[in-house]
């Protein structure tokens, strides 16, 4: 299981290099804490049912995060075609 945490932080860093060369620096740095958290995740060797909460955790906080910021935070209409 700490493997595939290691795949996630993989995953999260080439996301970020991609998101600093697009210049979207903001979402670059969230990547790149991503990246570390999942990482340091990795080294914990925690057992696996804790491996899944702490994924489900953070599934939790994205999705929370994610449908705040889509429904109050972005404006409808501006920046589109």
């Amino acid at each position: 299981m700490d493997n595939m945490f290691k795949v996630l932080g993989f995953w999260t860093g080439i996301f970020t290099v991609m998101f600093y060369l697009g210049h979207m620096h903001t979402t670059s740095l969230i990547f790149l804490c991503q990246t570390g958290f999942f990482l340091l995740l990795s080294y914990l060797r925690l057992s696996e049912r804790m491996y899944i909460y702490v994924f489900g955790a953070y599934l939790t906080v994205f999705f929370a995060g994610f449908t705040y910021w889509t429904t109050f935070m972005m404006t409808p209409g501006v920046g589109g075609h």
